[in-house]
């Protein structure tokens, strides 16, 4: 008995797996469910058309579900023809027992299906972030998918999720960048698609094996891990000259890996995003409209190349981070190595730079050339936050010569500190720089060395700035040796003084020339009515007027400056004796136009002597007045007054050229002693001129004859009264 019912219960079971297999393999075909299906899944649809042939019955072991299969059947919705493989329908296997048939889901595998018909179903959809991205973003592609629609108990769709691959897809991205040619593979729902093997082209970008991973609520956003090729040229697109810092970009060749998160809003604007790589940069070309020229530069730099550089980048909404490592070339010229980092973060930059470099610098402060080819390296660690700029590091050195400078603080284009700076410099073999600043309680300079050829040169251009306007601080200066314009060495060079809001307020200080020739200069202050008195007395004149085209010629003699200097307003006095005036363009040519050939021939000879040259002057913030000058020598004496200001200069003055003649007239009986007087030794007759233009076209005018005026004969007399 026991033996029956074993293999009874065998038998059964044999029966039921051979039921399952059959179920989950071939099925049960019948027709007696194509009515159930239609009627149910148009019971709230009324656009869809389905149209069976064979449906068959079967099972679904991994949901243990039963449901019906069909190939090739043919739907429409709304007049769009779904092209369907197959479809399956799960059905609830409850209800079917109950003859009140409720569908769970439905399975379509579709066959290739144009975008803009899944467009136009999208309409169906309840309106979400997908539905309008679909139609939005998305211009055309290919899809090749299976769908399961999952239904509520109204058969309305509740849920999906699709998986499959797309073919040829573009989608905008932007206004001026859209995807193209994209295939990749994918899984959805309603609230994420996830994209792998990612393929495209975004402009000049080629994307090779990358996924994303696109979130649709509760906000749209994306993320993607991507392999890229980049070779662009400026004619391709203006995917790359959006971006602010590229727009001088003309070609770039590159091979990155890349990340990135871009989040929308409701509107599809980029609320924030984080774009990172590293890589390699094969080459890239910057042509600069607006060439790069600063104070050190020698030539404006009008080309730049990177070439073969290590790059890693991240940059964000308010962040950027970019490291550079590698090879690059300006102006098209030696290709050397470079290393940069800089981070931008909101308004904070951080700037580090440590590259060869070999096209010309200038410092003419120090007299410093470094000539072009010669490389140099140059360090820079640079911060700035708004109008605060910090320069911890400024290192550059070539050959022998070497500039350091360390923790320069600068607000608002003011000086504000430093911590130290050390040069050592060369200029033709020879050293010529060898000094240190240290500021610290009180402003210390000193070294063994210092080229001051062109210190004339920049203390004469006009500056209305006063970079140096929030230092006050004690001051000391100590040079054992100073090359002074016109190869002049002022030795044992001393200052002792007081800087105030930038500005010299006290100064002591003596060098030497050689030869007993000394230089001495001292600034007092008054507190009591706010003004500095300046006094210069040099045994040499032409190391001080060098750069002052009014003294070109002038050779010998001794000079004493001084100033009252009250604020923007100083009232100065200049006084040079013994001199010569040896070529002096506009004397030579003045003499020439008068017609005193000889005259003209001894100030282009051996020079004209003279025994006093003395200038009264007023000078304000914007123009310089000249209340007299007077020269006097044995043969000429001239009185002049003018002014003069940034667009012209103009003065006017009367000249007398013939001592001996003046001697002559001097010696007639009576008139003489009346008209000119012994003492004065000088003439009746003289040159009235006028010399007014602006820079560079100055016009001179004359009138060769006329009586000495009173004032000339009186200036004459008083200074002939001060030599005795």
């Amino acid at each position: 008995m026991k033996k029956i019912i074993f293999n009874l219960v065998l038998i059964f079971f044999f029966i039921l797996f051979s039921l399952i297999i059959a179920l989950t393999t071939i099925g049960i075909e019948t027709d007696r469910f194509n009515n159930i299906i239609t009627k149910k899944i148009n019971q709230n649809n009324n656009n869809i058309n389905l149209k069976f042939t064979t449906i068959k019955f079967k099972l679904d072991i991994k949901e243990i579900s039963l449901f019906l299969e069909t190939s090739k059947p043919q739907i429409n919705y709304r007049n769009i023809f779904i092209p369907t493989k197959k479809i399956k329908v799960y059905i609830d296997f409850v209800s079917l027992i109950k003859s009140k048939p409720q569908i769970k889901k439905i399975n379509l595998s579709l066959n290739e299906l144009d975008i803009k018909q899944l467009q136009k179903l999208s309409i169906t959809f309840k309106p979400s972030n997908f539905t309008s991205f679909l139609n939005n973003k998305v211009i055309h592609g290919k899809l090749i998918a299976e769908v399961e629609f999952y239904l509520d108990e109204k058969n309305l769709i509740k849920d999906f999720i699709a998986r499959g691959s797309v073919l040829n897809f573009e989608n905008k991205i932007t206004n001026n960048i859209s995807l193209k040619g994209a295939h990749f593979n994918f899984f959805a729902d309603k609230t994420d698609v996830i994209i792998k093997k990612f393929f495209g082209e975004v402009g000049p970008i080629n994307i090779i094996d990358g996924d994303v991973q696109l979130k649709l609520l509760p906000e749209i956003s994306i993320v993607s891990n991507f392999k890229s090729n980049i070779k662009y040229k400026n004619e391709s697109i203006n995917l790359i000259k959006d971006f602010e810092y590229a727009k001088n970009m003309v070609s770039l060749d590159a091979d990155l890996n890349n990340t990135f998160v871009i989040s929308f809003d409701k509107t599809y604007k980029v609320k924030k995003y984080n774009y990172k790589n590293n890589g390699k940069i094969l080459k890239v070309n910057f042509d600069f409209k607006k060439p790069i020229e600063n104070y050190l530069l020698n030539e404006k730099i009008n080309h730049l190349s990177l070439i073969n550089s290590e790059i890693t980048t991240d940059i964000s909404t308010k962040k950027n981070n970019v490291s550079i490592k590698g090879k690059y070339s300006l102006n098209k010229s030696n290709i050397l190595s470079y290393d940069l980092s800089s981070i931008i973060d909101d308004e904070l930059l951080k700037l580090k730079l440590d590259a060869e470099y070999d096209q010309p610098i200038k410092i003419e402060f120090i007299n410093y050339k470094k000539p072009k080819q010669s490389i140099a390296n140059l360090a820079i660690d640079f911060i700035k936050k708004k109008e605060n700029i910090e320069i911890r590091k400024f290192n550059l050195t070539e050959n022998n010569n070497s500039i350091r400078i360390r923790g320069i603080k600068i607000n608002n284009n003011k000086f504000l500190s430093l911590k130290d700076i050390s040069v050592i410099t060369s200029y033709e073999g020879k050293k010529n720089n060898d000094f240190s600043i240290l500021f610290g309680k009180k402003i210390t300079i000193k070294g063994s060395q210092f080229d001051a050829s062109n210190l004339p040169k920049i203390l004469s251009q006009k500056n209305s700035k006063n970079i140096f306007s929030q230092i006050s601080k004690d001051i000391e200066i100590d040079f054992s040796s100073i090359k002074a314009p016109l190869s002049e060495n002022l030795k044992n060079f001393k200052l002792i003084g007081e800087v105030k809001k930038g500005k010299f307020i006290k100064i002591s200080s003596k060098g030497d020339f050689g030869s007993n020739n000394f230089l001495d200069i001292t600034m007092k202050n008054d507190q009591n009515n706010k003004k500095k008195y300046l006094e210069v007395y040099s045994d040499l004149t032409r190391p001080l007027l060098t750069e002052y085209n009014f003294f070109k010629g002038l050779t010998g003699g001794k000079l004493l400056f001084s100033s009252i200097i009250d604020g923007d307003k100083s009232n100065s006095k200049l006084i040079i004796e013994n001199f010569n005036v040896v070529n002096a363009p506009g004397m030579v040519k003045l003499l020439s136009l008068a017609d005193l050939s000889g005259l003209a021939d001894l100030a282009a000879g051996d020079g004209m002597s003279f025994d006093v040259l003395e200038i009264k002057m007023e000078k304000n913030k914007d123009s310089l007045k000249l209340n007299e000058i007077l020269a006097l020598g044995p043969s000429l004496s001239v009185l002049m007054e003018g002014y003069q200001n940034s667009t012209v200069t103009s003065l006017r003055g009367t000249l007398i050229p013939a001592k001996t003649l003046n001697k002559m007239i001097s010696k007639i009986p009576i008139l003489g002693k009346i008209i000119i007087p012994k003492e004065a030794g000088e003439g009746l007759f003289g040159i009235s001129f006028k010399i007014k233009g602006p820079p560079g076209d100055m016009k001179t005018t004359i009138n060769p004859i006329r009586t000495v005026t009173p004032r000339f004969i009186q200036k004459i007399i008083d200074r002939s009264k001060k030599t005795k």
